[in-house]
């Protein structure tokens, strides 16, 4: 099995909007658990609003915090599923059937093991 990231990315809203989204929750919440009973879920969680978001960069030895989001777009990372899949194709169908990808999108990334992150000195 293979682990695979599904972020979830969706248009900021209004307040409607954001209810309307919400009344999706019985089936975030049966799509959730199906993926539990299946033994593909190993976490997920949505996020804060952007706007309670921090950036960290270091340049040239100084930390540098930013109130908000790295880059500013018209979708926003609004929460992620990590889930144990036998492959890409398995994790792609998954992500299909996330409310999100009707109104947003999901990013589908494969998640790196330990083992394959490059030794130092690594060319």
């Amino acid at each position: 099995m293979s682990r695979y990231m599904l972020l979830l990315y969706a248009p900021g809203t209004d307040s409607a909007g954001e209810r309307e989204r919400w009344a999706d929750m019985p089936l975030w919440q049966e799509l959730t658990e199906g993926l539990r009973e299946a033994g593909l879920l190993v976490d997920n969680s949505p996020l804060h609003p952007v706007e309670t978001a921090t950036t960290v960069r270091v340049r040239g030895g100084e930390t540098e915090i930013t109130d908000g989001p790295f880059a500013v777009t018209k979708e926003v990372l609004a929460g992620y599923y990590i889930l144990d899949c036998d492959g890409l194709d398995e994790a792609l169908r998954h992500a299909a059937r996330l409310p999100t990808a009707r109104y947003g999108s999901v990013e589908v990334r494969p998640v790196m093991g330990m083992t394959e992150i490059p030794a130092p000195g690594y060319d």
